[in-house]
């Protein structure tokens, strides 16, 4: 049988949850509804939280990983997210990874963010194998 894009190969584990298939669904619709009413001419109020263009303005230093520009720290919404996600952040090392966990409790200080992990090594316990 041969293998395509979109069926994973005999052995690969399922990387998305339902859960997080049913959001990406639900966030595809809303984006099509979205570009389909700019395209009538209609204005969109745009979802909380930075636009790409936003993003693209921030300075590094706003990151948690500022080489990456990855997991912005500008507020507590997205320190709680940086957090949440500390384990899905890919092509960092531990030495990066040490480095944004300073920055993600800077953060989080400034913004009245409770972190239970001492270190980031905890956020993998139990949650996502590691990937190198």
């Amino acid at each position: 049988m041969a293998h395509d894009d979109t069926t994973p190969p005999k052995g690969d584990l399922e990387v998305a949850t339902t859960k997080q298939k049913e959001a990406a669904r639900r966030n595809l619709v809303k984006a099509r509804a979205a570009q389909s009413a700019r395209a009538k001419g209609k204005t969109v109020k745009p979802s909380p939280g930075l636009s790409t263009a936003a993003e693209d303005r921030m300075p590094s230093t706003e990151f948690a990983f500022p080489e990456q520009r990855k997991e912005p720290l500008v507020d507590a919404k997205h320190v709680r997210n940086a957090i949440a996600r500390f384990d899905q952040v890919e092509d960092v090392s531990d030495a990066d990874r040490d480095r944004a966990w300073r920055r993600i409790k800077s953060a989080a200080r400034k913004y009245d963010v409770e972190v239970s992990a001492k270190d980031w090594r905890e956020l993998f316990v139990g949650g996502r194998a590691r990937k190198h």
